[in-house]
């Protein structure tokens, strides 16, 4: 099979802009996601997805793949499915271009699901979560899921909500919360009917657009990962993130 890594990377982040570019140790932080992304056993190729030539420059430099997308591109999605159809390819991955320390191993454990499955069309990863900062944090994005590992809604509320304890404390053993890990694993023929479909009222209420796919009626499934992962959206987590590289390269 062809199994192509895109990551999507654009210039106006709004809360860190150019934050693809910005420094981590020598690297601009697209190069640290790309030779991540390399380091799977099941990717193909790897390819950026910008719509600004500074970053196409960059990923060139350290040479890499990069293919140019409009600006005005809604969503991460929307610019991997406008870069997927130049591309032959069987399953397209979304790396999140803000992701410098994704594990690879988590990358091949997301793909493994469709490989496994003819019937899966999508996938994404999960982590159990242990801090209980986490999960009333509505920036960690939530997933509920079923007994076949199907999620049924993802959510920045605290869910499922366990009516009868009073705390964290008291919760029972059975009350498992999952994080959410924004790792997208797709057939490229369904990326295509995903980024089609219309926009759905939880998409909008949530601002998760994976709840697009399951207010269509479609189905993703969730591997169960250990990794972890941090995104970078402010000046601290890319403190955190430089801090936690020169850990690793000096342990």
């Amino acid at each position: 099979m062809n199994i192509i890594g895109i990551i999507p990377s654009r210039y106006a982040s709004t809360r860190l802009p150019a934050k693809s570019l910005a420094d981590i140790h020598g690297k601009p932080m697209v190069q640290h996601v790309y030779e991540r992304a390399l380091l799977s056993r099941l990717l193909t190729h790897v390819i950026v997805a910008t719509d600004d030539a500074r970053i196409e420059s960059a990923v060139h430099g350290f040479g890499g793949r990069a293919v140019m997308t409009p600006v005005d591109i809604a969503s991460g999605s929307d610019r991997i499915a406008f870069a997927a159809r130049t591309i032959e390819a069987d399953i397209i991955v979304n790396i999140q271009g803000d992701e410098p320390l994704i594990d690879p191993a988590m990358i091949d454990t997301t793909v493994q699901l469709l490989l496994d499955d003819e019937g899966v069309h999508a996938g994404t990863a999960v982590k159990v979560i242990t801090s209980p900062d986490d999960i009333t944090n509505p920036n960690v994005v939530k997933a509920v899921l079923d007994a076949r590992m199907y999620a049924l809604y993802f959510s920045r509320s605290a869910v499922p909500h366990v009516r009868d304890a009073a705390d964290t404390a008291a919760w029972p053993a059975e009350a498992v919360f999952y994080k959410h890990i924004g790792l997208y694993v797709y057939r490229a023929d369904f990326l295509q009917t995903f980024t089609r479909l219309a926009q759905t009222p939880l998409e909008r209420a949530e601002k998760l657009e994976q709840l697009r796919i399951l207010e269509h009626g479609y189905r993703i499934k969730c591997a169960v990962t250990a990794s972890d992962s941090i995104a970078v959206d402010t000046r601290d987590d890319l403190e955190r993130v430089r801090s936690e590289i020169s850990r690793r390269s000096n342990p």
